[in-house]
């Protein structure tokens, strides 16, 4: 019974072209069917079994979920599980969000992207280009200015645009920009912006086979070096949020050469440690057995794909079901990080919805669902095998934070669901080099909100100004 699975699977694996199962489920098999999958990936029948393959996937994964979900519904009366939707939520006036949701949709904004934006509201942008080490190309964004340099990196499923697109009054980049800094956006490997590579095309799955720590590794240094070269300058002061502090740790620790470079760190929002992570989408997806593991090899070669059965039991045990709940659930982003009702802008939501999710490899989403699995900062785990060929240990090693050696500021919120303020306390103790930690005073201040806050100005920008100045 337990081959007939795995020939099923494999056939499976085979038609979808979706050779990370494979290898994890047949080991001696893997050259062979690698080859092969290499050989049906550009056939037309394949490419659409491909697509098709992975609703196929979420009626499997919904039956077998369907039954924890409807559980955990009944359970969640008692908070057990964070939602977006508590006794601090205006839940009774759905009528006059929906009339601000449906304003905001004749926003032009929905219809630009970052350089536009930009142009819009008054701001020169250029646009730039860096090449990374293995290869793939990324796109940054520049408003010039006569100051210092300021990096700008976004989050997961994030780009440049997260930056701007609460407008003019409320985006951390027009802030900065009005200040006369030199701003740097970049934009990681895989979204929207950054969906080329030298020898490999965006449709062939190798072309996701990566992790945030590819992004720190290989994209922060590259662009990093092209804005140092392209400015002059010695240094930049990097602002990252979320997916934007977790490269950054990663670069610093395993390329320790760059934190001369680094005049400054800003950590909005930091992922690192993430043991207790209130996320239900990150708990839910979590890897904790082989099978786990070789469904993780499969999602980790492509682009992440949200709307699945999981995903839609994960909005009604949430969000519930009506029309608001569609309204401020509709977004895969505010499911895994949650959202700070009070600074939601209801207006700028179908804006907000257009720029983002901008795209990520379903690998990095696994990435962090290991980091909370086994409470450390480490390197991707590809199982005992590999991980002895590719890191001489069964388990991944651990990222050496004691080697970062640039000032880093931490600014957290107590009621983020991704940044948990017992992670942050772990990871200042494990860094030595905080020089500022600041707990938002404002409740509650969720995870997004450090990016799209409607008061980001007063809420955290001032701090920052300082901090920025000082450095």
């Amino acid at each position: 019974m337990v081959y007939n699975t795995r020939l099923f699977v494999l056939v499976v694996a085979i038609v979808s072209c979706h050779a990370g199962l494979t290898d994890y489920l047949f080991p001696n098999l893997s050259g062979t069917v690698r080859g092969f999958t290499d050989v049906l990936a550009n056939q037309p029948v394949v490419q659409f079994a491909t697509r098709t393959s992975t609703n196929v996937i979420s009626l499997i994964v919904g039956g077998l979920t369907g039954g924890p979900l409807s559980t955990g519904r009944s359970l969640n009366s008692n908070g057990l599980l964070p939602t977006l939707f508590g006794d601090r939520n205006v839940v009774d006036s759905s009528d006059r969000i929906r009339a601000e949701y449906d304003a905001g949709a004749l926003n032009e904004d929905t219809r630009l992207d970052c350089p536009s934006l930009i142009n819009k509201y008054g701001y020169m942008v250029e646009r730039h280009t860096a090449v990374t080490e293995d290869g793939y190309v990324l796109t940054l964004f520049r408003i010039p200015g006569n100051g210092s340099v300021v990096f700008l990196m976004h989050g997961l499923l994030g780009s440049a645009d997260d930056y701007v697109i609460a407008g003019p009054k409320s985006g951390l980049a027009y802030h900065l920009a009005r200040e006369g800094y030199d701003v740097w956006f970049g934009n990681a490997r895989g979204n929207k912006y950054s969906r080329r590579h030298s020898k490999i095309q965006s449709s062939n799955p190798n072309f996701w086979d990566f992790s945030w720590h590819e992004i720190g590794v290989y994209d922060l240094p590259a662009m990093i070096d092209y804005v140092l070269q392209a400015t002059g300058q010695d240094s930049v002061k990097y602002i990252g949020h979320s997916q934007g502090t977790t490269s950054f740790f990663v670069m610093a620790s395993e390329r320790p050469d760059y934190n001369r470079k680094i005049a400054l760190m800003v950590a909005l929002s930091p992922v690192a440690f993430m043991s207790h992570v209130k996320s239900p989408v990150v708990r839910l997806l979590s890897p904790t057995n082989g099978l786990l593991h070789g469904l993780a090899n499969l999602i980790g070669l492509h682009e992440f794909l949200p709307d699945n059965v999981l995903i839609r039991g994960l909005k009604q045990l949430m969000c519930g079901i009506g029309p608001t709940s569609e309204i401020l659930c509709s977004n895969l982003l505010f499911l895994v990080a949650g959202a700070g009702y009070e600074q939601l802008n209801v207006t700028n939501l179908p804006v907000i919805y257009s720029h983002f999710p901008s795209g990520a490899s379903s690998k990095q989403f696994v990435h962090y669902a290991q980091s909370y699995v086994s409470g450390e900062f480490r390197r991707y785990d590809h199982g005992a095998s590999e991980n002895l060929r590719r890191y001489g240990t069964a388990k991944p090693p651990d990222y050496p934070l004691r080697d970062i050696s640039c000032p880093v500021s931490l600014v957290y919120s107590d009621e983020d669901w991704l940044s948990h303020p017992i992670d942050v306390d772990r990871l200042y103790n494990e860094l030595g080099n905080v020089i500022d930690i600041y707990n938002v005073p404002f409740h509650p201040f969720n995870h997004l909100d450090f990016i799209l806050a409607k008061d980001f100005n007063t809420l955290i920008y001032e701090r920052l100004r300082k901090l920025l100045t000082y450095f």
